[in-house]
C-alpha cells in the first residue's frame, strides 16, 4: 500500500509517499517558512496558511517525478487534521479531500502527535509495543504509554509552556533569533551549564507533568539584572537553561519507565533534534532501549503523516468530508 501524506499543521509544508509493504519512504519533500516568520519572532497563522497554498501541489509533483510515481500508484491519502493552527490545517485538508475525490482514493485525517509517535516504526531497529514516548515540540510536551497503534495513555504533559515554546521565549529574552531551539543549542556549546543555578520544575513531585514557565521566568530575572548582555552571558545562560530542561526531561522519563515497567523510550518532536538532549539521554538512561527519529523527521514532515495514515486506512478509518481539529488530545483517538 502506497500512502501520500500531507502535513500543514503549522509552518512546514511536508509531503511524502510511504510504501507500507516495504516499510520505506519512496519520496519526501519539505518546505519550511521559518525565515519568513523570524522577523515576527514566531509563527503568524495567516501568513502560514497563505504560504502553504502555492507550495503543496508543486511539492507533490516534484515528489512523484522523483520517485517515478503517478496518481494511479497511490492507494490512499492522509493529512494532518489536528492538533495545529486552524488555517494551515484547512489548506492541507482541503487539498487532500480534493485529490481524494479527483483520484477516487480513500482519505483519512491524522492526529499530528500520533504521527510523531509512529514515525519511529520506520527505523531499523524499530521499537516494539509497549513503549514509552516523549513528544517534545514547539506546542507540546507529552509522556505517553503506547501499547498498540491507537492505544495511548497520557502519563504526563506540560501545565503551561511546551519545551520548544520555552526555548523560543528564552531565546527572545537573550536576543537570539527565531526559531530559538537551534540558536540556544549553538550558543550553549560555548557556555558553562553550571554558571546559573536554574530551577528543575516538578522533578521531585509524584506526578509526571511538566512545567517550564517558572524556568523561563528565572531566566527573565537574570536577564533583567544583567548590565551587559554580552556573548559570554548569552552562552552561559543558554547552556544553563538547556541543562535544566534536559535534566527535567530525563528525570521524568526515568520515573515513568520505572513506574510502568517499560524498557523502551521513543523520543520525538522538533526538540528531539537537540544533540545535547540526545547525548544526555543516552548517557543517563542505562539499560533503556532508546529510539530517536532521523533529524529530518524530528520537525513536522509528510513522512510521519503517511506512516500513520497507512495504519488508519488499513483499519478503514476513512472520511467523506473535510475534518480538522485544532485541539485534538491524543487520548481522544
Amino acid at each position: 500500500m502506497k500512502i501520500l501524506g500531507i502535513e500543514t499543521s503549522c509552518d512546514e509544508t511536508g509531503v511524502a509517499v510511504y510504501d507500507s509493504k516495504k516499510n520505506i519512504i519512496l519520496t519526501e519533500q519539505i518546505y519550511t517558512q521559518a525565515s519568513k516568520h523570524a522577523e515576527y519572532g514566531g509563527v503568524v497563522p495567516e501568513l502560514a496558511s497563505r504560504d502553504h497554498i502555492p507550495k503543496l501541489l508543486p511539492l507533490i509533483s516534484m515528489g512523484f517525478k522523483e520517485a517515478n510515481l503517478s496518481s494511479e500508484d497511490i492507494d490512499g491519502i492522509a493529512y494532518t487534521s489536528g492538533p495545529g493552527l486552524r488555517g494551515p490545517l484547512l489548506t492541507g485538508a482541503a487539498l487532500a479531500r480534493a485529490l481524494s475525490l479527483g483520484w477516487n482514493k480513500p482519505c483519512v485525517g491524522i492526529n499530528h502527535m500520533e504521527a510523531h509517535l509512529l514515525v519511529n516504526l520506520l527505523e531499523d531497529p524499530a521499537p516494539s509495543f509497549p513503549f514509552l514516548t516523549l513528544l517534545i515540540s514547539g506546542g507540546h510536551c507529552l509522556l505517553i504509554k503506547a501499547t498498540d497503534v491507537g492505544k495511548y495513555e497520557i502519563l504526563g504533559q506540560t501545565r503551561d509552556d511546551a519545551v520548544g515554546e520555552a526555548f523560543d521565549k528564552v531565546a527572545k529574552l537573550i536576543g537570539l533569533s527565531y526559531p530559538g531551539g537551534p540558536e540556544i543549542e549553538k550558543m550553549a556549546k560555548e557556555g558553562n551549564p553550571f554558571e546559573y543555578d536554574l530551577p528543575r520544575p516538578m522533578i521531585n513531585r509524584d506526578h509526571l507533568d511538566f512545567s517550564f514557565s517558572g524556568l523561563k521566568t528565572a531566566v527573565y530575572y537574570l536577564v533583567k539584572e544583567q548590565k551587559s548582555i554580552n556573548r559570554e552571558f548569552i552562552a552561559n545562560i543558554s547552556a544553563s537553561f538547556q541543562d535544566a530542561v534536559t535534566e527535567t526531561l530525563v528525570k521524568k522519563c526515568s520515573k515513568a519507565l520505572v513506574n510502568n515497567d517499560l524498557k523502551q523510550l521513543v523520543v520525538g518532536g522538533g526538540v528531539a533534534a537537540n544533540q545535547f538532549i540526545r547525548d544526555t539521554f543516552k548517557r543517563e538512561l542505562i539499560g533503556v532501549d532508546l529510539f530517536f527519529p532521523k533529524l529530518e523527521r524530528c520537525t513536522d514532515n509528510g513522512a510521519m503523516v503517511a506512516v500513520a495514515g497507512s495504519y488508519r486506512i488499513q483499519q478503514s478509518n476513512l472520511e467523506s468530508s473535510i475534518k480538522i481539529r485544532p485541539r485534538w488530545d491524543l487520548s481522544e483517538i
